[in-house]
């Protein structure tokens, strides 16, 4: 059974204190259980490359920090939190500290070009979380969280316009791990996009249940 790598505790008990309570301030689609979620994913896929494990660790966990400051730029922001924070000094040197900041820029799904680095891979294939029912629910989420003033329509049709435009075969997500799930169930997604009365059903169990509002029959 494979092992994943173990991040330094200092480095981790520092960023537990400090950064990951950051992300209870964002969205629910980018909110604690995420960041704990593309952790979990980045040292998992880590285990099968030669790289440091601390570096993993904190560009995972710093990946969305810039969500501070708005969506449009929190790759940059990100990388700019993390390159900023001294306490990082503690644990890697300053072409380290580089590196990571790249990865974090290039984590976005819509960026224009390939990671930088294995660890940029790394952390963009362990966010995407290609998971049919979790990228609805995401998408949801945030449409909710950002667009309260739509109707159970404009959502609707907010998500399928998203859904298409990221993910569907002529979509801008690029994946940059082969060996990882990612790509069977992008095929899976994608098979629910070209299905509207699948996806229409889905859209309402999952907008409902977000609402807490029962699932009609």
């Amino acid at each position: 059974m494979k092992t994943h790598p173990t991040p330094n505790p200092e480095l981790r008990d520092y960023v537990e204190r400090e950064i990951l309570p950051r992300y209870r301030d964002f969205d629910r689609a980018h909110n604690l259980d995420h960041v704990h979620a593309v952790i979990a994913r980045s040292l998992a896929l880590a285990a099968d490359y030669a790289v440091n494990p601390d570096m993993v660790y904190a560009i995972a966990a710093y990946h969305d920090t810039g969500l501070v400051h708005g969506r449009e730029n929190h790759h940059l922001d990100a990388g700019r939190i993390l390159e900023a924070d001294a306490e990082l000094r503690r644990w890697f040197r300053e072409e380290e500290i580089r590196t990571m900041r790249e990865a974090v820029e290039d984590h976005r799904a819509s960026s224009s070009h390939a990671p930088r680095s294995i660890y940029g891979r790394i952390v963009a294939e362990a966010d995407r979380q290609i998971d049919p029912a979790t990228i609805i629910r995401r998408t949801i989420q945030y449409g909710l969280a950002h667009y309260p003033e739509l109707d159970r329509e404009g959502h609707y049709a907010r998500c399928l316009e998203h859904l298409t435009e990221k993910y569907a075969e002529d979509g801008y997500l690029r994946l940059w791990i082969a060996e990882s799930e990612n790509a069977r169930q992008l095929e899976a997604l994608r098979r629910i996009i070209r299905n509207p009365e699948e996806l229409r059903r889905r859209f309402d169990a999952t907008f409902d249940s977000e609402q807490h509002v029962p699932a009609k029959d």
